[in-house]
């Protein structure tokens, strides 16, 4: 995988982190140092799963490795349709409009915009060597943090994103980068 194409994964599969980011920021008047431990949370999460879905991908590779491709094309098109269909459905984020989130709650949120993560790293596992995970697995951890930082200036600046455009364009990039496993390894 370019370095490219691994920017534009951190980027597509850290868009709920923004509009989370940017949602508590500006709901709960959060401080920027409350922002940076959320982001580096979410960070955390966000590069976490898909290093445990890729070391389960790497396991199972000898197992599944006439239909890898198949696999890794068929997670991350269903992670970025959900995406899709999701956002033409316009559901939304919400988050509380309490004044103080718990660390805790930073926890949840963070595990909660991660899931989706946890199938593209079975994806990699599948399709990547483990020090080419390693790295994608850090970027995504430092894109998702910048990102989620970038969210709460926005929150607190009381700029809006607009999430269902940002989701479906995310999930057009899981699709492609699905679509582009496949056809590498059939052609």
């Amino acid at each position: 995988m370019s370095i490219v194409e691994a920017l534009l994964l951190a980027l597509a599969l850290c868009v709920d982190s923004l509009v989370v980011s940017t949602t508590t920021a500006f709901s709960t008047k959060m401080s920027y140092g409350r922002g940076l431990l959320m982001a580096s949370i979410f960070g955390i999460c966000q590069s976490g799963f898909p290093l445990v879905g890729a070391l389960v991908g790497d396991v199972a590779r000898s197992f599944i490795e006439r239909v890898d491709h198949w696999v890794a094309f068929g997670l991350l098109a269903i992670v970025g349709g959900r995406m899709i269909v999701e956002a033409v459905r316009n559901r939304e984020n919400k988050v509380s409009a309490r004044r103080g989130i718990s660390v805790s709650s930073f926890f949840l949120l963070g595990i909660a915009t991660s899931i989706d993560a946890l199938a593209v790293g079975i994806g990699l596992g599948l399709d990547n060597p483990m020090p080419t995970v390693l790295w994608i697995v850090a970027l995504i951890g430092g894109v998702t943090v910048c990102v989620s930082l970038l969210g709460v200036y926005l929150g607190k600046r009381n700029i809006p994103i607009p999430e269902r455009t940002a989701n479906i364009i995310a999930g057009m990039v899981l699709i492609g980068l699905g679509v582009k496993i496949l056809l590498e390894d059939l052609l």
